[in-house]
């Protein structure tokens, strides 16, 4: 998956092959990064929590990340120096997604063998910048066991707060529980919320917390008033919900979410302003299989992936931060 510590296997391309052979992924920023350096920041942290990430340890992972997310990373700049127009960052494909290496120390940079220029940048700040042009991270690749890899997916929820988006990989599928109060308050007064177009659902299953009902929002206008007004109208959907039930509201207009982009390549919308929709099944809809459409995250499921497996060189450049 690229979500865990990299295992002991035989790695094909090595750390060594990667070094020498890694291409150019984009403008890289000025000296410490444009953001600054995360103060008072204890690299030990950080390395400390990537010690524990092991295959199925997601709240091993989930520590990590908040680290990552409070710690700084030294990316690796393949080409230029920090501040020049030219700088880029190195990258790796693993397992069919792009990955910017970096290491989490001086000493782990200088463990790497990096002969190079680096940039020192906030946590928070780099998967800002990575997961909008859908690049992860990987932290340490040089380590024993490849490093850990953060894909674009949770470098998303590190830059929005890891407690405001569920932890992925997700399950997803049609809901399962009943809510037909719910469901029929919607569909009864969403024609009159004018700035909504389109309702979609799904079941949300997180691999950490519970799992949740989500409610997809299509909306012609999201101005401050249009935003209330559908606020208006959830609210007291969910005053009809089953007593237990947790609802959430995806924005569908989100092109980086992966419950968004689910419910496009697979929901029906059971409101619609400018359709009939489609009558919620008599009988809920079997689970999805998994695994299922990776939505950020390697399609390969669960476990772990080494550095070297799948190098394709070269790859396309990541195109580098907004405004750079």
């Amino acid at each position: 998956m690229g979500r865990g510590r990299g295992d002991d296997r035989d790695d094909p391309g090595g750390w060594d092959d990667w070094r020498g052979r890694g291409v150019t992924t984009g403008a890289a920023g000025a000296g410490p990064g444009p953001w600054g350096q995360a103060p008072g920041a204890d690299p030990g942290v950080l390395e400390r929590a990537l010690r524990e990430v092991a295959p199925e340890r997601w709240d091993a992972y989930e520590q990590a990340l908040a680290a990552l997310a409070e710690g700084r990373v030294w990316m690796l700049l393949w080409h230029g120096t920090p501040g020049s127009p030219d700088a880029q960052y190195g990258n790796m494909d693993i397992g069919g997604l792009g990955y910017a290496p970096a290491a989490t120390s001086p000493e782990q940079l200088a463990a790497s063998g990096w002969a190079r220029a680096h940039e020192v940048i906030s946590g928070r700040e780099i998967a800002a910048a990575l997961y909008r042009t859908r690049w992860g991270l990987w932290l340490n690749p040089h380590a024993p066991g490849g490093g850990v890899g953060v894909p674009w997916a949770d470098l998303r929820r590190v830059a929005a707060g890891l407690d405001r988006l569920p932890a992925g990989p997700l399950r997803l599928s049609e809901p399962q529980v009943r809510a037909d109060q719910f469901y029929a308050l919607l569909e009864q007064q969403a024609p009159s919320v004018r700035p909504v177009r389109a309702l979609r659902r799904a079941w949300v299953q997180p691999v950490v917390g519970e799992a949740y009902l989500a409610i997809g929002l299509e909306l012609y206008d999201t101005s401050p008033p249009a935003v209330e007004a559908v606020r208006a109208l959830m609210q007291r959907a969910i005053a009809q919900a089953p007593p237990g039930l947790a609802v959430s509201t995806v924005a569908m207009s989100d092109e980086y979410d992966p419950v968004a982009l689910w419910m496009h390549a697979h929901a029906r919308p059971f409101f619609h302003r400018e359709a009939t929709p489609a009558p919620y099944p008599a009988q809920p809809y079997p689970a999805a299989p998994y695994p299922q459409p990776s939505y950020g995250y390697p399609a390969t499921g669960h476990g772990q992936q080494p550095p070297g497996t799948g190098h394709a060189w070269p790859q396309q450049p990541w195109p580098g931060r907004p405004g750079h």
